[in-house]
């Protein structure tokens, strides 16, 4: 599992609606800390969480260096994104426990290019991430299916993802991961509507020579 890290700052005033679009103004970002004790407010540069925002996750450790306080091992919950925008508004974290279970999701990744893709078919994959539980120490980054296998109409269940010792998966193991399907095609127009359209088109011809 990687670990990263994010600066923050404690938030001990400017509360509410307007304090929290006066934060976003200067460059800071709101967010809160849960799992532990009491909800701990900070602020985290915008510049520097959007920077890196595309490898947070629930499945990312994170130190989360409050200024003044101390280090939190945490995970980012959830955020508020503007995306017409391309900006956060709020951010989730959840603090962590070493020694002690976590439950949470991890995103499954695809690889390989499946038979029945090669025959024609789609590779449609049904589910992007599972639910798990397991200590902080052995969090998966993610899991990887390799779908090379697959042929036409054939599939993946969530059963069939290798999973590390030490982690329980809570999603539903008949579940379908991803699938291969025949691409629909237009149905040719039948023979007998082809020829009456053909007998019409000859009747038509002949009444205009007659005329």
């Amino acid at each position: 599992m990687e670990e990263k890290r994010l600066s923050a700052e404690l938030r001990t005033s400017d509360f509410g609606t307007r304090g929290s679009r006066r934060l976003l103004r200067s460059g800071r970002i709101p967010g809160v800390i849960y799992g532990k004790n009491k909800p701990v407010h900070v602020t985290v540069s915008e510049r520097e969480f959007m920077y890196n925002k595309h490898s947070y996750g629930e499945s990312t450790l994170l130190v989360l260096s409050v200024k003044g306080e101390g280090d939190h091992e945490v995970f980012v919950k959830t955020y508020q994104e503007d995306l017409l925008r391309g900006c956060v508004h709020h951010i989730d974290f959840y603090e962590i426990t070493r020694g002690q279970a976590v439950r949470t999701h991890v995103k499954v990744e695809l690889e390989g290019t499946p038979i029945g893709v090669k025959a024609g078919g789609a590779l449609d994959q049904v589910i992007h991430e599972v639910e798990i539980e397991c200590l902080p120490k052995d969090l998966p980054e993610k899991f990887t299916l390799d779908v090379s296998a697959l042929d036409m109409n054939q599939s993946f269940r969530v059963a069939d993802i290798k999973v590390p010792e030490g982690v329980k998966i809570h999603t539903e193991l008949d579940l379908t991961v991803a699938t291969v399907k025949p691409v629909k095609e237009e149905a040719a127009p039948e023979a007998s509507e082809t020829a009456d359209s053909q007998t019409a088109d000859a009747a038509a011809s002949t009444d205009a020579q007659a005329k």
